[in-house]
């Protein structure tokens, strides 16, 4: 079983994917970690390196593809990067057989709430946003949402953790979880189609 969590950036994924994993007794992985450990660089030094999301993409396709061939990655949660579900990336989870993909959806405000800023050596920084930063940040988000909205739909469920604390969106999410692995594990009628590839979406998960 491999759950992998997609969102928006500072929805939640790496805090609730670590609580997920917990729920459930498996390991859990942060793909902008691992990409870091990978390329033996911090995260915002390394995305300097390349003149484009997609290229970007490309080469963190590289550490995800790394990570999925270890065997300590055969059950465990792996929390995406925003374009998790797009470019590079998408051409490894969306060809992962034991996929099941959730993503984790809030309102601009709470994911403002837990913005973190940090400096090019991936250190976290103080920062008090003024209320004219606090709009532009949100337009941004709402644009992130809206940027990343048509990918998300690749994934097996929506979970909305609006007014969860982390245990409570874990636990949503484990319980959202049940239906679409039955869903993924039922088997087909003669004559139907074979198994529902990873990324196609789940009816029985309400949106």
């Amino acid at each position: 079983m491999r759950i992998f969590l997609a969102g928006v950036s500072c929805v939640g994924k790496t805090t609730v994917g670590a609580r997920l994993a917990d729920l459930l007794g498996c390991r859990f992985f942060d793909l902008d970690e691992e990409i870091a450990r990978f390329f033996a660089t911090p995260l915002d030094r390394l995305r300097r390196r390349y003149l484009t999301q997609h290229a970007f993409s490309l080469a963190g396709a590289q550490a995800l593809a790394q990570l999925l061939a270890r065997a300590d990655s055969s059950d465990c949660v792996i929390a995406l990067s925003p374009g998790g579900l797009m470019g590079g990336y998408w051409k490894i989870v969306g060809k992962t057989p034991d996929a099941t993909i959730v993503v984790l959806a809030d309102t601009p405000e709470n994911i403002l709430a837990r913005v973190t800023f940090y400096d090019a050596d991936s250190r976290p920084l103080q920062v008090t946003l003024t209320a004219r930063e606090k709009r532009h940040h949100l337009r941004e988000i709402r644009r992130d949402i809206a940027y990343y909205g048509r990918s998300f739909q690749r994934a097996h469920a929506t979970v909305d953790i609006a007014g969860c604390d982390p245990d409570a969106a874990a636990r949503k999410v484990g319980d959202a979880l049940a239906p679409v692995r039955l869903a993924l594990a039922r088997p087909t009628e003669p004559g139907t189609a074979s198994e529902r590839p990873a990324g196609s979406p789940c009816p029985e998960i309400e949106r």
